[in-house]
């Protein structure tokens, strides 16, 4: 649920109705719905189809959006697969049962992927998207947490969880909805990221553990996690804390093995013991689909785990949601058929190369300064150059491209960055280098617009562009 307040122009467009084109008037049909409730009569399909078919044409293009992670684009074949699948349950296995083997397929080739000790013995299930792998990975981590806490004879009502100050908004969620305290390791202009620098100020004998972000939402860099590991051992050899890591990779976990693939990030670092990522990200599959993996089963507690009669069958379940769409499971499926270790690093490297052109390009007009320059994932971001005008900003920019149908946020940076605004762009499948030449050309010529002027431009307050 997403609540929205609605201002008084909003309520009186609300309360209109909603007209019908009388080209697709039916006979005997109203030439008028009401738009907040329920119409009393039917409509033909033909109707209820334009009516909401002309409602979604007025959403941005997504190909041009360069601020969204989420895939936009799959083939024809993954297109007829999903409408082939829109009527699977994944919760239930007994009247899929294919589908359900697919998704423990899935899982143990993550597990492989990631470098998990025996892949056939991880443990990993799909969920809604990477927010709920994250809660999930959290929920673990407290519970095993407070079982070793109250096997010691300890409190455990006071539980801590470590992490930059850059994570993404999930995070925050997880803290406030499970009574958990966020510590939050602010980043710097000279740490830039979560690096292990200071760690052992945050962490204590209430720390479930620490999140480390293989592709941070701000700017796409990828936080150092054997570093952090190694921060963690110095910790453990002078106080006993065993602290885990549990690798936050939404982005990077389906970049990483494919283009970078002697990074130790993953299973290869022993006190990593969990690791979520997006599957409509850059596992490439449509909006809906995250995946979480667990070293082992004994880095899942049993009792979080639930065993239900349902529909017919027996099944364990850990997840949040209960009934879901099993669709975009197949669709993963058919990816890693389709491409293959070659295939994905192919489209991984394609996307990096195109975003690592672009910061270079971008880096070298006088007006900006690169942040970081896209090679981790394939996200770059930047900040206007100290001292280049008074006449504009970033959020001007940001205006400026959206008239040209560009979508390029410009936002803050965290906590003690804030002073510090920033332009970030993502690179995704299907974003070609002719799009990124188009973008660079109309990027150049809005810029110039801007330093032109003779005057600043209007101070009207411009709402945050983008929600991390």
């Amino acid at each position: 649920m997403t609540p929205h307040r609605i201002s008084g122009q909003q309520r009186h467009r609300k309360a209109s109705p909603v007209e019908l084109n009388p080209v697709f008037v039916r006979p005997g049909e109203s030439s008028e719905v009401p738009r907040m409730r329920i119409p009393r009569d039917e409509s033909l399909p033909e109707t209820a189809y334009q009516i909401v078919h002309d409602e979604a044409m007025l959403d941005g293009n997504a190909r041009l959006n360069l601020a969204t992670f989420v895939g936009t684009w799959m083939e024809d074949e993954a297109n007829r697969l999903y409408l082939e699948a829109a009527d699977k349950n994944m919760i239930d296995k007994d009247e899929y049962p294919r589908t359900a083997e697919i998704e423990s397929r899935c899982a143990t080739m993550l597990a492989d992927l990631w470098h998990a000790p025996d892949p056939e013995r991880a443990v990993g299930t799909s969920t809604i998207g990477s927010s709920e792998a994250c809660m999930l990975a959290g929920l673990a981590l407290k519970r095993r947490w407070q079982h070793a806490r109250r096997a010691a004879g300890k409190p455990a009502d006071r539980p801590n969880l470590v992490m930059s100050s850059a994570v993404q908004v999930c995070w925050e969620k997880f803290c406030n909805y499970w009574d958990v305290e966020m510590r939050q390791v602010p980043v710097s202009m000279e740490h830039k990221v979560l690096d292990g620098d200071g760690l052992d100020g945050y962490v204590d004998e209430n720390t479930i553990g620490v999140v480390a972000i293989l592709g941070v939402t701000y700017t796409g860099m990828y936080e150092p996690v054997a570093r952090i590991a190694e921060a963690l051992d110095r910790i453990q050899a002078r106080t006993g804390l065993d602290v885990k890591i549990h690798v936050d990779g939404a982005s990077g976990a389906m970049v990483a093995p494919f283009i970078q693939p002697e990074l130790e990030w993953d299973f290869r670092v022993d006190r990593v013991v969990s690791i979520n990522t997006s599957g409509h990200k850059y596992g490439l599959v449509y909006p809906g689909l995250g995946w979480i993996v667990w070293r082992e089963a004994q880095c899942l507690p049993e009792d979080l785990v639930f065993r239900v009669s349902y529909l017919g069958g027996d099944m364990p379940t850990f997840a949040l949601n209960f009934s879901r769409p099993g669709a975009q499971v197949l669709l993963q499926y058919y990816l890693f058929l389709r491409l293959g270790f070659t295939g994905y690093r192919r489209v991984q490297q394609t996307c990096s190369d195109v975003a690592t052109y672009l910061a270079r390009e971008i880096g070298s007009m006088p007006a900006f300064d690169l942040w970081n320059d896209g090679s981790d994932i394939p996200v770059f971001a930047w900040r206007l150059h100290r001292g280049h005008t008074e006449n504009w900003t970033l959020h001007h920019l940001g205006d400026r491209l959206r008239m040209r149908g560009w979508l390029v946020p410009a936002y803050p940076m965290p906590a003690d960055l804030e002073e510090i605004t920033v332009q970030r762009v993502v690179v995704r499948n299907g974003f070609s280098r002719d799009m990124a030449d188009a973008f660079l050309a109309d990027l150049r010529e809005e810029v110039g617009y801007l330093d032109s002027l003779d005057s600043p431009m209007p101070g009207i307050g411009h709402p945050q562009a983008f929600h991390h």
